[in-house]
């Protein structure tokens, strides 16, 4: 982390005196050697942080290493500051404040060099060396497994067993690998070493070896083990075998395999290095010989076999972790005494479903008296024991944390701030990881391209789970389980990175240290006016209350109880980069909200602003983020939003009501990237359109014919743009939409309004995977243009898009498509596929289509349609589909029929008939 911090604060104070010359004058020759000094401790950070773990010392000089970067911002951040805010940086007060500033900055050189030369005196490096290592072994011992040796306390997971030992044992006529990729404590190895001992593996295989890999490998050891468990060499050779070079030693094993039906398993897998380093040892032997591997690492496994489809175990049940827990607790007994039964059931919650944290549980209490005081006494402190009172949990996570680039630790420790199993909006995680600027630059990508790279990372390494995902497969929530979510709070508490509040305020005073960054309230709003005291060093605060009787608390704070207590951060928090008031029933923002002039972020979602927001917003020029959806009574938006030059999303809906936002001065937000939703105006022709070249997301309502022809003009000069969504105000009609072709990445089109002429299928955007239409009124022929687009994956035909009462899909029609939703097609009667249309179709939706007789024959023969989904279709057609068309759908996995639920359950609004996923 502290190389994270330092690497940080040298870029910032490099860009500092590129972009904020003017500020800078008379400081500038003592930034520039701060930054040199900050830059050359960058040179052995890195080495240190990895080595601090177990070394007293050097965590200390690691700790002060962070302590000084974070310094260093706060000075020059602080100053800034102080400059930006001052109208009149006049004679008499910028010489004070160069003054003040130029002796802080001295006095933090001070300190650098005194923590490099404390480093010397204490021999930390010296001392380094040695450290740890009783901890690292201790820990090898733990994970590395006998593979003859069976445990007893295990569920088996069958479904997982099927489908792997199918893996195993087919007959591919090249070596292919096979692998387990999941958290740490899943049970990886456990589910590996079951296999490795079932019959029928032992008897397709004519030798098999079994290596523990770790991280910390070498290439010798393990060639070496695979040698003496598959008796590759003679006698005669395994006495000479420490004396054998090591590529004559893999050329050996090379060769004997070669001739072999052989299955080596390579548990605990870091590190794509390590199959690099003995990918040659493996040649394709005979037909259906296998290398496994286990892995936390999915990059890991596809690394080794690109075509494979790595295979991550679930986690268990409540029954299974009950019985697991049971037969560990109880020395083999399968159910609760009555007396501990729920005490019980409550504590194997909280394990998660993860097998290591349910033995380590079940382990723990089989040493404990077997009374429902001990057992209260246990689950009080529940997580302690999960993840500090027993060192195996903790250690074994703690790897994967260790192993993270510092970049990646931080967008880990980032999760700690939300709450116990809540669902992450991924585009939300994204937006805060840019504005804490956690993420740097990376050739010509976004900021936003690299957050989701890192978020695909953390996923990829098993550190947060999906979700929920997107109709086309983008990840949206994510989720991370209870025992990394205590890892992310003590280790961020650890290193200063984050605080959460709740309960009670005296509690909290005398355990939260007031150097932390990033806080956040879990709390009532009347819990956090003691926050004022860390406002020294508060970068980040964020909201996370629950839902109240909004009328009940308006009685009980009397005059602006909230806005009282709001008031303490805005003219206390100079420097917070994020402020996320989600869900804070907040009426009006003061004018002191245009102080907090370092702010990237700013979340208003779901609060109860009234009227006009303060014109102060526009001094907000660092802002990068501005939320406002769903703030329902919110009525217009100021006219100041062009002030703020950085600004990157500007998320405005609110559904049947959102504010005026078409009066707005938008041409100089060049750096734009999502706009999806704002009210049609003047703003399009004077050059605000055009001037957001950096657009990647568009959603305009209440467009006039004249404003659609300006739109679609514009759209060759905003190359990056990947979803466009256009309403038309009533009785207006689409021109002829030409003009859409040029745009290469544009990947989401939504059209509401009627269409003159549906563009011929060349003129629509060549890489469209997704087209959403509502009240188009299409012609009858517009079918036969749809059909043709070469890549769409998903079409939506709206309320009003298709008033005809024959529909016919031909053969070969929809090459990609994969999922279509029919919604409020009044007057749809037949619907014809022909055979090999949508030969990819995975998801069909029929919703109150309520004069549609059937589901196609067409699609009986569908063997890729995997979900249907029937809303609110007339009792006829349900009784049909469940009577007569029974057995001919009856290969679909999926089929979900209901008739009361309404078109909202699709994400759409009756009245407005604009899906809300196109602005949300």
């Amino acid at each position: 982390m502290a190389e994270l911090a330092v690497s940080l604060v040298v870029e910032k104070l490099t860009n500092l005196l590129a972009q904020q010359a003017s500020y800078m004058d008379g400081v500038s020759r003592k930034i520039v050697q701060l930054r040199n000094e900050l830059r050359w401790m960058q040179s052995f950070i890195k080495d240190a942080d990895m080595k601090q773990e177990d070394n007293d010392l050097m965590q200390q000089w690691v700790n002060d290493v962070r302590d000084v970067a974070y310094e260093t911002e706060e000075v020059i951040e602080t100053y800034v500051s102080k400059a930006a805010a001052r109208s009149t940086f006049d004679l008499v007060t910028k010489p004070f404040y160069l003054y003040k500033v130029g002796k802080e900055i001295e006095s933090i050189r001070m300190r650098i060099r005194e923590i490099s030369g404390r480093r010397n005196a204490y021999g930390v490096e010296r001392n380094s060396r040695g450290e740890g290592r009783g901890v690292n072994e201790r820990l090898r011992w733990w994970r590395q497994p006998s593979p003859h040796v069976e445990e007893d306390d295990i569920i088996e997971l069958v479904e997982d067993s099927k489908a792997l030992l199918m893996q195993l044992t087919s007959m591919e006529s090249r070596r292919r690998v096979v692998s387990v990729v999941g958290m740490g404590g899943l049970g990886k190895t456990t589910l590996a070493k079951r296999l490795y001992n079932h019959n029928d593996v032992k008897n397709h295989f004519d030798c098999r070896a079994w290596i523990y890999v770790s991280k910390e490998f070498r290439r010798r050891d393990i060639l070496q083990g695979i040698v003496t468990d598959v008796n590759a060499l003679n006698r005669v050779e395994m006495e000479a075998l420490e004396k054998l070079k090591e590529e004559d030693l893999l050329k050996k094993l090379h060769e004997f395999l070669e001739e072999q039906r052989y299955l080596v398993v390579l548990d605990d897998v870091w590190s794509m290095e390590v199959w690099d380093c003995l990918e040659k040892a493996f040649p394709s032997g005979k037909t259906g010989s296998k290398v496994m591997l286990t892995t936390r690492n999915k990059e890991v496994a596809l690394h080794a076999d690109g075509e494979g489809i790595p295979h991550e175990p679930r986690i268990l049940t409540e029954n299974e972790s009950l019985q697991l827990f049971c037969k560990k607790a109880f020395h083999g007994i399968n159910s609760l005494p009555r007396e501990l039964n729920k005490l019980g059931k409550d504590m194997v919650m909280r394990c998660g479903g993860l097998p290591l944290a349910v033995v380590v549980l079940g382990g723990l209490l089989s040493r404990k008296s077997k009374s429902t005081e001990e057992w209260h006494r246990v689950f009080r402190n529940i997580t302690w024991h999960l993840t500090k009172g027993q060192d195996r949990i903790a250690a074994i996570l703690s790897l994967s944390y260790n192993d993270l680039p510092s970049h990646l630790k931080s967008c880990f420790l980032y999760l700690g701030l939300f709450p116990e199993d809540v669902s992450v909006q991924t585009k939300k995680l994204i937006h805060l990881w840019v504005a804490e600027g956690f993420l740097l630059q990376e050739g010509e990508e976004t900021a936003e391209g690299v957050a989701e790279k890192c978020l695909n990372e953390l996923i990829d390494r098993c550190m947060i789970q999906v979700g929920r995902l997107s109709s086309l497969g983008r990840v949206k929530t994510v989720r991370i389980h209870d025992l990394l979510r205590d890892l992310a709070i003590s280790q961020g508490r650890e290193e200063i990175f984050l605080e959460i509040h709740h309960g009670n305020k005296a509690e909290q005073s005398e355990t939260i240290s007031t150097k932390s960054r990033r806080h956040a309230i879990h709390s009532r709003y009347d819990r956090y006016i003691f926050l004022k005291k860390f406002a020294p060093h508060l970068r980040s605060l964020l909201f996370f209350n629950r839902e109240y009787n909004v009328d009940v608390e308006r009685k009980r704070m009397k005059i602006g109880f909230i806005e009282k207590k709001l008031n303490v951060i805005y003219k206390n928090f100079k420097l917070l980069r994020v402020l996320d008031m989600e869900g804070v029933r907040v009426v009006c923002l003061p004018d002191t909200i245009g102080s907090l002039i370092q702010l990237r972020y700013l979340g208003l979602r779901k609060t109860n602003l009234e009227e006009e927001l303060p014109l102060s917003l526009g001094n907000l020029q660092n802002l990068q983020t501005l939320d406002l959806r769903y703030s329902c009574f919110l009525k217009r938006i100021p006219n100041v939003i062009w002030k703020m030059v950085h600004l990157r999303h500007l998320l405005l809906y609110t559904p049947f009501d959102s504010p005026e936002s078409g009066h707005l001065r938008m041409d100089t937000l060049c750096n734009l990237q999502s706009l999806p939703y704002i009210e049609a105006g003047n703003w399009i022709n004077n050059g605000g359109l055009a001037n957001m070249t950096s657009l990647r997301q568009l959603g305009i309502d209440g467009l006039s014919r004249e404003q659609v022809n300006s739109v679609i003009s514009t759209m060759e000069r905003l190359q990056d743009i990947q979803s466009l969504s256009l309403l038309l105000t009533e009785q207006e009609m689409f021109p002829i939409l030409t003009g859409l072709s040029y745009c290469e990445h544009l990947q989401k089109l939504c059209f509401y309004g009627r269409i003159e002429k549906l563009p011929d299928p060349q003129e629509f955007p060549p890489n469209l995977i997704k087209l959403t239409l509502y009240n188009s009124e299409l012609q009858r022929d517009s079918i036969t243009k749809l059909e043709r687009l070469p890549n769409l994956e998903m079409l939506v035909l709206g309320d009003g898009s298709y008033n005809w009462r024959e529909m016919a899909f031909s053969s070969e029609s929809f090459p990609k498509l994969e999922i279509l939703k029919l919604h409020l097609l009044k007057e749809l009667e037949d619907w014809i596929v022909e055979e090999k249309a949508m030969p990819k179709l995975k998801h069909l939706v029929i919703n109150r289509c309520e004069k549609l007789k059937q589901i196609p024959d067409g699609l009986k023969l569908a063997t890729t349609l995997k979900e249907l989904e029937i809303v609110g279709m007339p009792v006829e057609f349900e009784y049909r589909l469940r009577t007569k068309d029974f057995f001919e759908f009856k290969h679909i996995p999926s089929i979900k029929s209901t008739t009361d639920m309404l078109a909202i359950g699709l994400g759409c609004h009756q009245n407005v008939g604009w899906p809300e996923t196109q602005f949300g």
